[in-house]
């Protein structure tokens, strides 16, 4: 099975999306299954995650109803309040619902890059693994020493580094090295996986997959392909390419692996993470 393992469907009148620009041409309008699948259809992807965009349970039990109403979304990653204890109640609930997998605090967009290790935050942790649940972690290159700390504080925690980490990959090449090295101490040093996403998005117009070639080798490389799974991140990839151009783009990034390790990024790692 072909698997997209990181998507996104909003609709801005709900009112909760504050990281969204206002009437951005791409950004600021719906975006719903009706609109996906097709596209999905074209490039063989039979399944989805639906991955959170808002920092609200609101938002969650939207896209459970969304992923009630499409069979081929197969899991649902969500949000609950990290510095809200009761909360946890809140995550159990979530949990009784066969879609749900796991949540994603919206940790690129806090001000505080610490704010993981906070003592009023750490219950969530305990919290994901009583109950089964994944954790994806969604940050940005400066956060990659904070997140191999907390991996492995709780290394039986089930994890997934969400866009490579979000490498600068346009106008930013001096940071390779730091992104490689930090990629490498998680890859090496705790369990977590990686999402193969986002890479277009992080580079600039015009991009090429040439561009794109040495951040992929090196997440397959440190991660091995067991631990990889490819993603779309659409409507976001939007701002780069269209759903195509990013699937034909990962594809000629991998065509020189093995069948088996194609099959993993593209399908069985994400099976077997989201246990969809």
């Amino acid at each position: 099975m072909q698997i997209d393992a990181h998507q996104h469907f909003w609709h801005p009148g709900r009112g909760d999306y504050g990281w969204m620009p206002k009437d951005d041409p791409i950004l600021s309008r719906p975006y719903a299954p009706a609109e996906l699948w097709p596209q999905m259809q074209a490039a063989g992807v039979e399944a989805t995650v639906l991955v959170q965009a808002a920092p609200t349970v609101n938002e969650t039990e939207y896209m459970l109803g969304l992923a009630d109403a499409a069979p081929w979304v197969r899991g649902v990653v969500g949000w609950v309040d990290f510095e809200n204890p009761s909360e946890a109640a809140t995550l159990r609930r979530l949990a009784g619902h066969p879609k749900f997998k796991g949540v994603r605090p919206m940790i690129q967009d806090l001000p505080d890059d610490g704010w993981m290790h906070r003592a009023d935050v750490q219950w969530a942790y305990r919290a994901l693994m009583d109950n089964d649940l994944t954790f994806d972690a969604l940050g940005f290159p400066r956060h990659l020493g904070h997140f191999l700390a907390l991996l492995k504080r709780y290394p039986a925690m089930r994890v997934v580094v969400d866009h490579c980490m979000k490498p600068q990959i346009h106008g930013h090449p001096t940071g390779f090295d730091h992104w490689a090295e930090g990629m490498r101490r998680i890859a090496g040093e705790t369990g977590a996986f990686c999402k193969f996403s986002a890479l277009i998005t992080e580079s600039g117009p015009g991009w090429t997959a040439e561009d794109l070639q040495p951040y992929a080798d090196h997440v397959i490389a440190v991660f091995g392909a067991e631990r990889v799974m490819w993603g779309s991140d659409w409507p976001v990839c939007r701002l780069r390419g269209e759903y195509a151009d990013w699937r034909g783009a990962a594809l000629a990034l991998t065509a020189h692996l093995p069948q088996a390790d194609r099959a993993q990024i593209f399908g069985g790692t994400a099976r077997r993470f989201y246990r969809l």
